[in-house]
C-alpha cells in the first residue's frame, strides 16, 4: 500500500471529526502539537453534535474526503461518557470490542475503506481516532488535578463508583454546566494550550484514549 509522501510538502491537509465545535478547537491544537508543526484544515462533508451522530456520518465523510478532495487524514475524536473504555488488550490483531468507541469507530474506518479505488494519489485517506475518558473534560484538566485520568475512571467503573462526574468536569473548566459555545471554545484553546511542547503528561495520563490518538498521528509521519 502506498501513501502520500509527506517529507518535503509543506503542510499535511487534515479533517477533524468531533462532537462539538468546541472539542474541534481543541483537536486542532492537540493535532499540530503531537505533529510538531501546523496543518492545512479540511472541512469534512458533514458535522456531528454527539457521539450517535459522529458514527453516522463518518461513512459519508470519508468517501467525501478520498473523492472529492485530497486530504492526507481525518482525525476523529469523541468522549466516551459511561462507554467500555479502549485497552492494551483491544490492540490484539484482529480483536474487536462492540462496546468500545475506538473499536469501533476503527472498524467503521475499516469497512468504509477497504473497496475504495485510489484517488488523488493516495490509496486512502488516513485514521486517528482518540477517546476522551470521560470527556474532553478530563483531558483540559490534565495536569491542573492529579486526581483526573484514565486509570481513575477505570477503576471507579469497575468498582461502581465514578471518582467525579462529567457534571463536576464541566463545571471546574468553563464554571458553570451549561457554557456558551464562545467560552468553551475559549477555555478549551486555553487549557489545551499548557501543553504545547511536551504532551508527556497527557499521554502518560490518558495512555490509552489520548495515547491512541497521538500513536496513530506519528504512524502517518512513518508511513510517510
Amino acid at each position: 500500500m502506498s501513501f502520500r509522501v509527506f517529507r518535503g510538502q509543506s503542510r499535511m491537509k487534515i479533517a477533524l471529526l468531533s462532537e462539538s465545535p468546541a472539542d474541534e478547537a481543541a483537536l486542532r491544537l492537540l493535532v499540530e502539537y503531537v505533529l510538531g508543526e501546523p496543518f492545512i484544515q479540511v472541512a469534512p462533508s458533514l458535522r456531528a453534535r454527539g457521539w450517535p451522530s459522529v458514527e453516522q456520518v463518518l461513512p459519508p465523510i470519508l468517501r467525501h474526503l478520498h473523492f472529492n478532495t485530497d486530504a492526507d487524514g481525518l482525525v476523529v475524536v469523541v468522549d466516551s461518557d459511561d462507554s467500555v473504555v479502549h485497552t492494551a488488550e483491544h490492540e490484539a490483531a484482529g480483536y474487536f470490542h462492540p462496546g468500545c468507541r475506538i473499536c469501533r469507530l476503527r472498524g467503521v474506518f475499516r469497512r468504509t475503506i477497504k473497496n475504495l479505488p485510489r484517488a488523488h494519489g493516495r490509496d486512502r485517506v488516513l485514521r486517528a481516532v482518540g477517546l476522551c475518558v470521560p470527556a474532553i473534560e478530563a483531558w483540559l484538566l490534565c495536569g491542573r488535578d492529579t486526581s483526573i485520568t484514565e486509570t481513575a475512571w477505570v477503576e471507579g467503573q469497575a468498582a461502581g463508583r465514578p471518582p467525579y462526574t462529567r457534571r463536576e468536569l464541566k463545571w471546574r473548566v468553563y464554571g458553570t454546566e451549561r457554557p456558551t459555545l464562545p467560552h468553551e471554545m475559549k477555555r478549551a484553546v486555553q487549557e489545551v494550550s499548557r501543553h504545547r511542547g511536551d504532551l508527556r503528561r497527557l499521554e502518560n495520563d490518558f495512555p490509552q484514549g489520548f495515547g491512541s490518538l497521538a500513536r496513530d498521528l506519528r504512524s502517518w509521519r512513518a508511513a510517510g
